[in-house]
């Protein structure tokens, strides 16, 4: 995180005036709307097939919570200091839009929004993800979440390869993948990494889904310009000498070392046996060792045939009754186990995909409320993963979790310039960072107001463990930014 100054924001007889470090400017014919800045997360249509191909079931697992600049840790976290977030304006509320029919399930008896899900992304060419929710738009195409899950503040550019699975659970994408187009952040969060502002829309393009894969050849699989990945399938040696001759996609791993020998003490030592005549085996010690007694002998009953052909090193006898026997007799042998060549055939696939239509039409949209008064009771979806500072892991991130309680004035954080957002009482850890927190939330419809969006995840008491999670105060400036993505098209895939 770097560390710009933040901008001033002072009334002066009825006028704004937004002071930087380099100057004063009252020049507003940089953009549009002063306070919003809108970037490109995808130029074209043939650019998102590309970004949805990269986002394979491989891959989404592989990817990481994205704990950059989402936690503060303190002896404690006071609120001396912070200005009690406050309207600044009318209040207003936009009406959701339900698909109560569709379930996700339930979780302590409230039934989870299908709505929420994760944000998948690229930062350095590594995968990582957050929480995030389709909220209502015009054009069914919109996903609230942090301003840190979608802009890169130490790059001063927006994250890469942008996805947004709604109703995400272990591993599933239920309702399609939605690729990014375009964000839509504050000013203030953009060039001055205010997370009093920390928070970001996302246009998405119509989602697609995996209908099914075909295994191909090589050459076709080159070809192919949209979703698809390799695996690769353990073989013989055989196989893999067949597979070489002919060309084939196949590689070794590792290499033959043979069993070497150990004290029995040697950590990882495997104890094998080793037969001896009965000589030796009358003469080696009892107790743990390398040449020691391996249990008592052992005989076994044979045939005449087998008795005239073994030429082992046991102790060939046939008894009173003519039974032919063999006793064998062990000893002890320590080895450190030696290594095989492994031998591997890959393989090439498709990934065959579908429209799967419109964000909201699938999944519904959350409204969107802004300038509510605080202490109001507020539910947070979101995906937490990472463990408390003391160590102790509760959460998988694989699963959707929530909290309910009363929002507050938030405690300063100065390391990321948090003066005036709001917070509540919530165990969750970072990995929930993007998640709605959401105003008037009816279970048997699975749709509120979203009032906020979880910026950072506090130990405000300094105990090692997370007790609270804050979030940016919706105000007019919000819902200026909301108002703008909201009216935006996007489109599908291929259209």
């Amino acid at each position: 995180m770097n560390t710009r100054a933040k901008r001033l924001v002072l009334p002066l007889g009825g006028a704004i005036i937004a002071t930087s470090v380099v100057g004063a400017s009252l020049s507003s014919t940089a953009e549009a709307a002063p306070d919003r800045k809108s970037r490109s997360l995808s130029s074209s249509f043939g650019d998102a097939k590309a970004i949805a191909g990269t986002w394979t079931p491989s891959k989404l697992k592989a990817a990481k919570s994205y704990l950059e600049d989402s936690t503060q840790h303190s002896k404690k976290l006071s609120t001396a200091g912070t200005r009690k977030a406050s309207p600044d304006g009318k209040a207003g509320l936009i009406a959701p839009t339900s698909r109560s029919s569709r379930s996700v399930g339930k979780s302590k008896n409230l039934n989870l929004p299908t709505t929420v899900g994760k944000v998948f992304f690229e930062v350095d060419g590594k995968p990582y993800w957050c929480s995030g929710s389709s909220i209502q738009s015009k054009y069914r195409n919109l996903v609230a979440t942090a301003g840190h899950c979608v802009y890169d503040t130490d790059k001063n550019k927006p994250v890469s390869n942008f996805v947004f699975i709604p109703a995400y659970h272990q591993g599933k994408a239920p309702f399609g993948v939605y690729v990014g187009a375009k964000v839509h952040t504050h000013y203030d969060f953009d060039v001055y990494e205010d997370y009093d502002k920390d928070y970001a829309f996302v246009n998405v393009y119509n989602g697609i889904k995996q209908v099914r894969q075909k295994q191909v050849s090589k050459n076709e699989y080159d070809k192919w310009k949209g979703s698809k990945e390799t695996k690769r399938e353990e073989i013989t040696r055989e196989e893999y000498r067949k597979c070489v001759l002919n060309l084939g996609s196949c590689y070794a791993e590792g290499k033959d070392t043979p069993d070497d020998v150990v004290g029995p003490d040697y950590p990882g030592a495997v104890l094998k046996k080793e037969e001896v005549n009965e000589e030796t085996y009358k003469k080696a010690k009892v107790g743990k060792g390398n040449g020691n007694k391996y249990g008592e002998p052992f005989v076994e009953n044979v045939t005449k045939a087998e008795y005239d052909a073994y030429k082992g090193p046991g102790t060939k006898k046939i008894d009173k009754s003519g039974n032919y026997t063999i006793t064998h007799f062990y000893v002890q042998r320590w080895y450190k186990p030696g290594t095989a060549k492994k031998f591997y055939r890959e393989t090439f696939w498709i990934n065959i995909i579908d429209d799967a239509g419109r964000l909201g039409d699938n999944v519904g949209g959350q409204g969107f409320a802004w300038n509510q008064k605080l202490y109001k009771k507020v539910f947070a979806f979101g995906y937490p993963t990472a463990a408390h500072a003391d160590g102790d892991k509760v959460y998988s991130g694989e699963t959707m979790k929530w909290c309910y309680n009363k929002t507050y004035p938030a405690p300063r954080v100065s390391k990321y310039k948090v003066e005036e957002q709001v917070a509540i009482k919530c165990a969750f850890t970072p990995g929930s960072s993007g998640g709605p927190l959401v105003l008037q939330y009816k279970s048997s419809k699975r749709v509120g107001y979203i009032n906020g969006v979880v910026s950072l995840t506090l130990d405000t008491d300094g105990n090692r463990r997370y007790d609270r999670i804050s979030s940016p105060y919706f105000d007019g400036d919000t819902n200026s930014i909301y108002k703008y993505a909201a009216n935006l098209w996007t489109g599908k895939l291929g259209s």
